[in-house]
């Protein structure tokens, strides 16, 4: 069965300081593994998986990536020196009407990871990565309490917080989900009612709702009743957050892994 195409939404607002000097002039998401970009990394994952048209939400050197990918549909977080990841999201919140697909822009993954979350009927799934502890024993800069660990019961998330105990934890959310027309919906009417709560003040330990990580909203879902699935993998997936990172995913490709 041909399953119909979703459309994309990649968040690459930020800078990426902890990969300096490689972001000093270029975007993160252009930092190269085994001779690819992470952007081209993600690109194909999702195209494989189905997803299609795809959006970049952009800010930091945003015309470096319009001119080299200029197929993408662009959408430009102005104060992107002032969002985090949340706020960069909602910026595309017009392309979210008839459903889509996020990704961070920092990671890389496999397409069959984008199938299994298409083939999920939930309104909201998360790609869950169950092997994530093997990946965090050499990231000596960035420990298991950095991780987006999720605990799970019956097919859905029950919790998600970096402050999960590692050994309580099913899995990491590795920053790609699935939102149908009913999820997007639902993101949409909790960022509303969180902004209209909270302004611009706290927002559940971030120091605005617009300044926070996606899992924060997620998780005040989650508390509201939202029902959110997940999709697990175990492995094939990296995060290049740090020049460790980086190097640890250069080792894995080098030793045969491959993403996209």
């Amino acid at each position: 069965m041909t399953l119909p195409a979703v459309r994309g939404i990649i968040i690459g607002a930020g800078r990426g300081q902890r990969l300096m000097p490689a972001t000093a002039d270029a975007p993160k998401c252009f930092t190269e593994i085994g001779g690819r970009r992470i952007l081209e990394h993600i690109l194909s994952a999702l195209r494989g998986g189905g997803v299609a048209p795809i959006a970049f939400v952009g800010g930091y050197l945003i015309e470096a990536v319009r001119g080299e990918y200029p197929d993408l549909d662009f959408i430009h977080n102005e104060s992107w020196a002032e969002t985090n990841v949340l706020g960069s999201l909602m910026c595309a919140r017009e392309r979210m009407t008839e459903g889509f697909v996020s990704s961070y822009a920092d990671i890389v993954y496999r397409s069959d990871a984008v199938s299994a979350l298409m083939r999920s009927p939930a309104p909201i799934t998360l790609v869950v990565d169950t092997a994530w502890r093997a990946r965090y024993e050499p990231r000596t800069q960035h420990p298991p309490s950095d991780g987006e660990k999720v605990t799970v019961r019956d097919g859905r998330i029950t919790r998600i917080h970096r402050d999960i105990a590692p050994e309580l934890a099913h899995g990491e959310f590795i920053g790609v989900a699935r939102f149908t027309a009913e999820g997007a919906a639902q993101l949409c009417a909790a960022w509303d009612e969180q902004r209209a709560r909270h302004g611009e003040g706290p927002f559940r330990g971030a120091p605005s709702i617009s300044r926070g990580h996606m899992i924060l909203l997620l998780q005040q879902m989650i508390e509201d009743g939202i029902p959110i699935a997940h999709v697990d993998i175990a492995g094939g997936y990296h995060e290049i957050d740090t020049l460790q990172d980086w190097g640890l995913a250069q080792a894995a490709h080098a030793a045969g892994e491959r993403w996209g």
